[in-house]
């Protein structure tokens, strides 16, 4: 008896030798980057690498449009391993029957420590203080050397009220006593609000009362420049805002100016217009805490997001495992009767 080749599947990015080994249990894998080379890739390079292959593996890029999948006719399914997927053309992917997946839960707890810890190294002026020492400034005290801005007991403002957001309220309330408001396109249950000691605010109470803002809401066309110079001017002089959500959500232009003018009093940002480019404005500023879109980047949590991504396409590309995948963004476009939800 003929036995059926393996589909193909693209690795578009860098990812844990064992989770390509994993995967190639299930399917012929193609891994250009191994683990550690990063790819910059053209839409003609991307296209012709994907001639004859049924998955794609990818995190925050590359683009997948309606373009790509008119000229990849055998793709079946883009896996990513980021929560965010606005690189992705989810609808010209459903059109086509192609499955989309991304990864949440497995980051929530990681990126919320990570983005608390970026709102307290800008609110403590974490690294102005290193640079100020590296330099050999420090050669007296005074009292209000590097004085920054208290988190105790402070007002915790939270732009998206997800997964990542009631984490980082949780942080704030629980952990340092912090009165907790937020703003988000639906309220929670007040069962929620109440377990998070979180109150509903709108938009424009949110930017005036807190002292702490935490941008944690998904990028879309309607969340472009959410935060822009009218925002920016209805907070507090004394307040800092960190941006853990996407790069376009706040727009940096306007940032840079009001830090510049000290119009507030700091930022933290993980996420850039145009990354990896940013604004050059901003490597400028004292005032300012700057990291690479790091927020996930623990190593348990990035194998997480990997496994995840990887247990997607082994649940459409491998039909004896008789699975779904767990995190499918369409699940509408399969037709697998009786399969179940989650790998074992």
């Amino acid at each position: 008896m003929m036995t059926r080749p393996k589909p193909r599947v693209l690795v578009a990015i860098p990812v844990f030798a064992e989770v390509l080994t994993g995967l190639a249990r299930h399917v012929e894998v193609d891994a250009p980057c191994g683990t550690d080379q990063n790819i910059e890739w053209t839409a003609e390079a991307l296209v012709a690498r994907l001639q004859g292959v049924a998955g794609l593996l990818v995190a925050g890029a590359p683009r997948i449009d309606a373009a790509l999948l008119s000229a990849c006719p055998d793709l079946r399914a883009v896996c990513s391993m980021a929560v965010g997927y606005n690189n992705i053309d989810l609808a010209a992917c459903t059109a086509a029957g192609v499955l989309v997946s991304n990864a949440p839960d497995v980051l929530t707890e990681t990126t919320a420590d990570f983005g608390f810890a970026l709102m307290m190294a800008t609110a403590r002026r974490i690294t102005e203080s290193e640079h100020f020492l590296r330099a050999g400034r420090w050669t007296h005290w005074s009292y209000d050397l590097l004085a920054g801005a208290d988190v105790h007991g402070a007002t915790l403002g939270v732009l998206g009220m997800g997964r990542i957001g009631q984490a980082i309220a949780r942080r704030g309330a629980l952990g340092f006593g912090m009165r907790v408001i937020y703003h988000n396109r639906s309220r929670l249950d007040p069962a929620v609000e109440q377990q998070l000691g979180a109150r509903w605010v709108d938009k424009t109470t949110l930017l005036r009362e807190a002292d702490h803002l935490v941008i944690v809401v998904p990028y879309s066309a309607a969340s472009h420049h959410l935060v822009g110079a009218a925002e920016l001017a209805l907070m507090r002089p004394t307040a800092t805002l960190t941006n853990i959500a996407r790069g376009g959500v706040v727009d940096d232009a306007a940032l840079a100016q009001a830090l510049r003018e000290r119009r507030i009093f700091a930022a933290g940002l993980d996420v850039f217009e145009g990354e990896p480019a940013l604004h050059p404005e901003l490597l400028t500023l004292p005032n300012v805490v700057l990291t690479p879109h790091i927020a996930s980047a623990s190593l348990p949590t990035r194998r997480a997001m990997a496994e995840l991504a990887v247990s997607n396409l082994i649940a459409v590309l491998d039909p004896g495992t008789g699975l779904l995948p767990p995190t499918a963004l369409n699940p509408q476009v399969l037709d697998r009767p009786g399969a179940t939800a989650s790998l074992p």
